[in-house]
C-alpha cells in the first residue's frame, strides 16, 4: 500500500481558534444566546471570548471548516506528519498563538499569514448540557493577502507539491479571490 507524501493535501479557507466551555444560563442570556444556535458575532459578542476563557475552564482546538477537514485527513493518515498543509489568515495575538500550537498538534504543516489588523478568529462553542451555541467571530480569517502570503515562494512551493486540493468558501467569510484563482489555476 503506498503512503502518504508530506504536503500532499493543499487546504485553503478561515481558521479559527475552537473554544469550547461548559457555561450556564445566565452567559447565554448575557450574550443573547440561544441553544442548539450558531451566529456570527456581532459587536455584543466581542468581549464574550475573553470572559469565556476567563470564567470557564475551556478546550481549544485548530478549526474553521477546510482545517477542520485537512486535520480530520491527518488524523486518519496518522503518519507521517504534516501529509496535510493549510493556508489561511490569523493575528498577531495569544489566541494566534494558540492555533498554531494546536495545528502543530494535530501533526497539520499549517502556513498562516499574521497580520495585526483583526485579532486571530475564534468560535465560541458554550455547552449547556446536551445544548451548544456557536459564536464565531470570523475577524482576521477574512482578512489573506495572496500578495504577501501564497505570493512567496515558499509558499507557493507547497501548492506546487501537493496532489489533493480542498477550498472551503462560504457567502460570510472571504478568501482573497486572486488566492483561490491562482491555486485554481495551478490545478488545471
Amino acid at each position: 500500500m503506498p503512503t502518504a507524501s508530506q504536503n500532499a493535501l493543499f487546504g485553503m479557507g478561515n481558521p479559527l481558534l475552537d473554544i469550547t466551555a461548559v457555561v450556564d444560563k445566565d452567559f447565554l442570556d448575557k450574550y443573547g444566546l440561544k441553544t442548539n444556535d450558531q451566529i456570527l458575532a456581532e459587536e455584543k459578542h466581542k468581549e464574550m471570548f475573553e470572559e469565556l476563557v476567563k470564567k470557564f475552564k475551556v478546550e481549544y482546538h485548530a478549526g474553521g471548516a477546510t482545517q477542520n477537514s485537512v486535520k480530520v485527513a491527518q488524523w486518519m493518515i496518522q503518519e507521517p506528519h504534516n501529509v496535510a498543509t493549510f493556508f489561511g489568515c490569523i493575528g498577531k495575538d495569544k489566541f494566534g498563538k494558540i492555533l498554531k500550537e494546536k495545528a502543530e498538534e494535530a501533526h497539520v504543516d499549517a502556513h498562516y499569514y499574521e497580520q495585526s489588523e483583526e485579532p486571530t478568529g475564534t468560535c465560541a462553542a458554550c455547552i449547556t448540557g446536551d445544548n451548544r451555541s456557536l459564536v464565531a467571530n470570523l475577524a482576521a480569517a477574512n482578512c489573506y493577502k495572496k500578495e504577501k502570503h501564497l505570493d512567496l515562494e515558499e509558499n507557493w512551493k507547497l501548492v506546487e507539491k501537493a496532489q489533493v486540493y480542498y477550498i472551503a468558501v462560504s457567502r460570510t467569510a472571504s478568501l482573497d479571490a486572486f488566492a483561490l484563482f491562482a491555486v485554481c489555476h495551478h490545478m488545471m
